[in-house]
């Protein structure tokens, strides 16, 4: 196992890989590859990402949901690197499981991120993922991620309707329906 920072894969080739972008792209740099097996990725914490404004004001934390993200993002750096048809799919995440934070993770870490495939399916991914600072353990947890297809084109919007028209087509009480 390498402990060199050179890149494998820099932030332009991660861009190519992962639909993700500023302020939600979570990795920096991908350094370790073992394909369809192991990724180590890179995560630069700095003072200026938007969630430390409100999380807090007075003691900046990295929230853990987006530790837990820049795993999943580093397992589709591995995952969608073997996907030859990629620009047409999207990985999404279908589960998490056992996901613990042993750490504070604040501006100026460096998030070290090494995920290891357990089940890798035609689909279907479960992986393992530690992310540490220091070489201590911020956060650790398994994923699962599917590969679906890419929306080909913005769904249309439905059509307006002015204040008090009824739309028998939409209920006015109902949710948007979530992403995956």
């Amino acid at each position: 196992m390498s402990e060199s920072h050179t890149p494998v894969m820099d932030i332009q080739q991660i861009m190519k890989l992962l639909p993700h972008r500023y302020p939600f792209l979570l990795i920096d740099r991908v350094i370790e590859v073992d394909p369809k097996q192991r990724i180590v990725c890179l995560k630069n914490v700095t003072a200026n990402e938007p969630h430390f404004t409100g999380h807090f004001p007075d003691y900046p934390l990295m929230p853990g949901v987006l530790i837990v993200e820049a795993i999943a993002q580093a397992g589709g750096c591995l995952l969608l690197n073997e996907i030859p048809d990629r620009e047409n799919k999207l990985m999404v995440f279908t589960g998490i499981d056992g996901a613990k934070f042993r750490r504070p993770v604040t501006p100026g870490d460096q998030l070290r991120i090494e995920v290891t495939v357990l089940q890798w399916r035609s689909r279907a991914v479960k992986m393992h993922g530690v992310a540490t600072v220091d070489g201590k353990v911020a956060c650790e947890a398994t994923v699962m991620c599917q590969l679906v297809p890419r929306p080909s084109a913005p769904a249309a919007a439905p059509a307006a309707t002015t204040v008090g028209e009824s739309n028998p087509q939409q209920d006015p009480t109902a949710l948007p329906e979530a992403a995956v």
